[in-house]
């Protein structure tokens, strides 16, 4: 037994979980900015000059800190609307077991090749089928295209007769998101290669392929990169490889991955699924190493020398290890009690977030958005009562709909369920929901006791479900809960449920989160004591913006204090 209060809390969870046949999956979405967040990029948009460079910086260190066999890959992110191309992200990719992803070596091809592309063709099988591309933007630069696909074991190239030379799109990002596939003929195989040199670095673009073609043109990508000579043929060296494109399905089971996204003002980590809280611990303490490394971090400061969450949130998540053994499918009553209790305790929606709190903020409550208390109650009543099965697709078309923001938005609501059997969202069936009203923090040990509490109340409804009827707050939702005292007091609730429950979790640090949070601003010798209270901004309007198109304007003139 562990003597660290939060590992034995743990440990008591992790037994819980277990005598209830059930593992419940935690991830995480930590954001972090640099240490001089400049530009709209770290305020509101997501994409912009540094960002991507930030991103290979972080990349690399987890790469020689933690992470030694990991490959990272510029991977097209999700398409929102009013951008032109799809987000980026750089996902690291890795082998479970410890062994490297791909085993690249000096390879025994014949020739001894100077070029890159006469190095690969002999490795994949194929004798031509390379085509110059023409980039608008650059007419000198080099780009090549392979039309490349693989089938029974074996790589494929085809003519797409378009004559020796193609025009990329006049649009930006790298050359395998700008080929005219609009030009090829109707039943040419819309999959290639492309190459791109820039700066003495070779920028491998890969095409979707299944999981064993994918690792056979990685490892021959690799092989004839480490064959080809300098540029101009004088010290021979292999060029550094950067690779792209569309990572597959891991249907070997094989793989761990995590990605850092561009996100509106931040970098966000989307961290692999954790069995344990433990395992969530240490990535966070892996992280903190390796941004302070490379010269980021998980807060901002302000103009008089505060400090300030990024602004980016550091959501969380329960699923499951896979589709199949995701215990939220089969138990909708523990799902309706964990929305029951966020309910009946605001301080678990306010106390950890950001500093925009209320209806219009990026994480409102179900009773902040346009639900009525009747829809909310008839809705976890009726999952409430479903037979024994599996009900995925009913929870999820039943509480998407209605967790929502004022604007009906799915996936702005504190708990969203976009992500959880949504057949109508790429990327919604995965089996998750996601608490969204938690914010990044200056120390990973908070982030991870946060965690923690959220994981303890998992599994204390599990063991016992929660069923009262929700509560109409009232006026006391937007008054006595953005008061310091109020939030305090229920969250004492919470923890003495807890304890009572068999999960005592140490008030202590919790009270460092509450005072950075809350803090006290003037504490007089005749007892007075004001603190910073929260407020619920009004929205003013969204705004569409070139790298982004969810930034929405506040009006932040108003400040609540707490007098005591």
């Amino acid at each position: 037994m562990s003597t660290d209060p939060l590992s034995t809390v743990a440990e008591r969870i992790e037994a819980t979980f277990a005598a209830h046949e059930v593992v419940l999956t935690l991830g995480g979405e930590p954001t972090y900015v640099p240490e001089n967040p400049e530009g709209a990029e770290w305020s509101v948009t997501a994409l912009g000059p540094t960002k991507l460079a930030h991103a290979y910086a972080l990349a690399a260190a987890l790469q020689q800190q933690a992470l030694p066999h990991a490959v990272d890959f510029y991977c097209p992110g999700k398409s929102y609307p009013g951008e032109l191309n799809p987000r980026w992200a750089i996902t690291l990719v890795w082998n479970r077991d410890g062994t490297p992803l791909f085993a690249a070596s000096d390879s025994s091809a014949e020739s001894d090749p100077s070029d890159f592309r006469e190095a690969l063709l002999p490795l994949l099988g194929l004798e031509s089928g390379w085509l110059r591309a023409v980039d608008p933007f650059d007419e000198d630069r080099a780009v090549w295209v392979l039309p490349l696909d693989h089938e029974d074991g074996a790589f494929i190239s085809e003519d797409w007769a378009l004559g020796p030379d193609l025009t990329l799109l006049r649009t930006d990002g790298p050359a395998g998101l700008r080929l005219p596939m609009n030009e090829l003929p109707a039943d040419a195989r819309r999959r290639a290669l492309t190459v791109e040199l820039r700066d003495d670095e070779l920028h491998l673009f890969l095409p979707p392929l299944m999981q064993p073609g994918f690792l056979a043109l990685l490892n021959a990508c690799a092989v004839a990169a480490s064959l080809c000579d300098a540029p101009h043929g004088a010290e021979r060296r292999g060029y550094k490889v950067r690779f792209a494109g569309y990572l597959p399905g891991d249907d070997a089971d094989r793989w761990s991955k995590l990605a850092i996204a561009a996100d509106p003002g931040v970098l966000e980590i989307n961290l692999p699924p954790c069995t344990t809280w433990m395992e969530y611990r240490d990535w966070l303490a892996t992280l903190e190493r390796a941004t302070a490394a490379c010269g980021l971090r998980s807060w901002k400061q302000t103009a008089d020398g505060g400090q300030l969450g990024t602004g980016g949130g550091n959501h969380l998540l329960f699923g499951g290890p896979t589709l199949d053994t995701n215990p939220l499918f089969t138990r909708p009553r523990w799902v309706t009690s964990i929305l029951r209790y966020w309910q009946h305790h605001p301080a678990l929606s306010y106390l950890f977030t950001g500093q925009y709190v209320g209806a219009s903020s990026q994480a409102p409550r179900p009773d902040e958005g346009p639900t009525d208390y009747y829809d909310l109650e008839m809705a976890y009543r009726f999952l409430e009562e479903l037979p024994p099965g599996d009900h995925r697709y009913l929870i999820s078309e039943t509480l998407r709909h209605l967790h929502t923001d004022a604007g009906g938005n799915t996936h702005r609501s504190e708990t969203s369920f976009d992500k959880f059997w949504n057949v109508a969202f790429d990327g919604g069936c995965r089996g998750l929901i996601e608490f969204r009203a938690v914010e990044s923090f200056p120390r990973a040990e908070w982030m991870s006791a946060i965690a923690l509490l959220w994981r303890a109340i998992a599994a204390r409804l599990l063991a016992t479900p929660f069923l009262a009827p929700l509560i109409e707050h009232g006026d006391a939702l937007h008054d006595r809960y953005f008061l310091p005292g109020g939030l305090i007091a229920d969250f004492d609730e919470v923890l003495a449920d807890l304890r009572a429950a068999g999960f005592e979790l140490p008030r202590a640090i919790f009270e460092q989160i509450i005072d950075w949070r809350c803090p006290v601003l003037l504490q007089s010798e005749t007892g007075l004591i004001v603190r910073r209270a929260l407020e619920s901004w009004p929205l003013l309007c969204e705004q569409p913006l070139e790298g982004g198109s969810t930034s929405r304007f506040v009006d932040t003139s108003i400040e609540r204090l707490e007098f005591t």
